[in-house]
């Protein structure tokens, strides 16, 4: 094979591009490419006359180059020609014998279905480092060339250039990134909780994904917190940040969340906290989230939201509802006054909490994606692990997934027969003077042992009601209730009235004449607690363990 008639028929952009320097880019040349009569005499004199291409000798600069250059022939690459630097790389010998194969080391490399498409479309492609049998990484270009004097012979100029330090490089950073990321997964699951809560009236499932190895991972989280007196606390919440840092800003906010929990705030003023300490963990981050709060009493989840997308609720008959107001802006922003929604959750009702991993994709409407969870959330039943892992595959989550992606998912169980037995409300309405007080611990005494408590947990409960609203009717202003409940695990007491002062335990001298009814209850009970209501007023509540069956 004539290797003269091939070169000269290279794709010529450095031909052309030289051809032109020597009218171009010297400022001694008119504009006609001409040169002054003094500054040709110089020229002459002082340099020889630059070569045109052509008259380049080829075969020596390819030889010359560094990199590995190969031209092949036909539908078989057949070897025309190879220069020092591949023959250095790949340790050929016989040329001559070559010349009548095919290149094997390219085929080991997987150039040949390159070699192939270019041959077929006549246009240039590139592979990006491959590894060669001497070590190094090379990007290899493939240009097509046609030969003159043939019958339309098509060829492959093969120019591999090293790129071992930049792979080297991009290894070292994948790795670098590779250890960050774990250290981000380790961290983000270690602030997780280990195991959730579970209330005594709700049952509940959550689940972390995160995202695949070429996205960071995100601050996701979630939480379910027992209040006392059967409410239930639940969060989610996504810090928009990435990596370590966004992890360690997430575990803060969620140990906040926990400690202002224990206070019994509305979910608004759980927000409003949690707002303030999020610009003093760091300005540049914010958060979204959700707080909400549920009770068995009232059958709804009361909620605040930042800036974090809507809690979706599906009713026993698989109707699915979306609670979207209110919403106020992301955690950090500042200068925002959030407030409570409510939506019902009823027996046999489920929710479902998430973050936007879940539902949101590249090139995607936002709420095509919340319809779709909607649609997937209709059909869901079983328990909410169940429903979590099922949520989770209709949304398309993989290993590789883009975002991460944090679900909660909570159920009101539908209880009949001998479990409805075990979940049981009372309720009395406290009118009148001092005699409130005897009626309430004989309602009392009446409902547990209707409730077939052993005696001395129905002495204590009796005992509790009657410090409890004792207590009512002597700081207290009407409305007053008695609600009594019981659950498979515990028995309730919690009287609630008009003023929204809240009691405190205090040590009761022995020239008081009052001051120990708290002292009381917080010593003879499992657990003990107040909370202001939304109408003014306040509630106060005991609870006693009930004994394992």
């Amino acid at each position: 094979m004539n290797f003269t008639r091939w070169s000269a028929r290279l794709p010529g952009t450095q031909r052309r591009a030289a051809a032109r320097t020597d009218t171009t880019l010297s400022p001694d040349r008119r504009g006609d490419g001409s040169v002054p009569a003094a500054r040709a005499e110089q020229l002459t004199d002082e340099a020889p006359p630059v070569p045109a291409v052509d008259d380049l000798p080829v075969r020596d600069v390819l030889d010359r180059v560094p990199a590995l250059v190969a031209l092949v022939h036909g539908p078989d690459h057949r070897l025309a020609y190879v220069n020092d630097a591949y023959v250095t790389a790949f340790g050929m010998r016989d040329l001559g014998e070559r010349a009548r194969t095919a290149l094997p080391e390219l085929d080991e490399l997987g150039l040949f279905p390159l070699l192939d498409q270019v041959q077929r479309s006549g246009r240039p492609r590139t592979l990006k480092s491959r590894k060669a049998p001497d070590g190094r990484s090379y990007t290899f270009t493939c240009t097509p060339v046609t030969e003159s004097h043939s019958d339309g012979g098509r060829g492959v100029l093969v120019f591999a250039t090293d790129v071992t330090d930049h792979a080297e490089a991009a290894a070292r950073l994948r790795a670098s990134e590779g250890r960050q990321r774990e250290t981000a997964v380790t961290l983000q699951r270690s602030l997780l909780p280990q195991e959730l809560e579970e209330p005594d009236d709700l049952r509940v499932a959550a689940t972390y994904h995160p995202g695949g190895t070429e996205a960071a991972v995100g601050g996701d989280w979630y939480d379910v917190i027992t209040l006392g007196g059967g409410r239930t606390a639940l969060v989610i919440g996504d810090v928009m940040g990435r990596g370590v840092r966004a992890a360690a800003v997430m575990g803060q906010l969620r140990t906040a969340v926990r400690a202002y929990a224990r206070l019994d705030l509305p979910p608004h003023e759980v927000l409003q906290l949690l707002d303030g300490l999020a610009i003093e963990i760091d300005a540049n981050q914010i958060a979204t989230c959700v707080y909400a709060i549920h009770d068995p009493n009232e059958g709804r989840l009361v909620y605040a939201s930042a800036g974090h997308l809507p809690i979706l609720v599906r009713d026993e008959d698989g109707n699915v509802q979306r609670a979207d107001e209110p919403t106020g802006p992301p955690l950090g922003t500042g200068g925002w006054m959030h407030a409570s929604g409510s939506i019902a959750l009823t027996p046999g009702s489920t929710a479902v909490l998430y973050t936007d991993g879940l539902v949101e994709r590249r090139n995607e409407d936002l709420d095509e994606g919340i319809a779709a969870l909607e649609r997937a959330l209709s059909g869901a039943t079983g328990s909410p692990q169940v429903v979590c892992d099922r949520l989770v595959r209709s949304a398309g989550v993989t290993p590789d997934h883009d975002d991460d992606v944090a679900v909660l998912v909570l159920q009101h169980p539908a209880r009949k027969g001998a479990q409805a037995e075990l979940f049981r409300n009372a309720a009395l309405e406290l009118l009148g003077g001092v005699e409130a007080a005897p009626r309430a611990r004989a309602f009392a005494s009446g409902v547990l042992t209707s409730w077939r408590f052993p005696t001395d947990l129905h002495d204590l409960g009796v005992l509790a009601t009657s410090e409890l609203v004792a207590n009512s009717l002597q700081h207290g202003t009407p409305p007053m209730r008695l609600r009594l409940r019981r659950t498979d695990r515990r028995l309730i007491v919690e009287v609630t009235d008009g003023d929204d002062h809240l009691p405190r335990r205090r040590r009761a001298e022995p020239a008081d004449e009052s001051g120990r009814g708290i002292a009381i209850v917080a010593t003879i009970a499992s657990n003990w607690g107040s909370r202001r209501t939304p109408g003014g007023g306040k509630a106060v509540w005991c609870e006693f363990l009930l004994p394992k069956p």
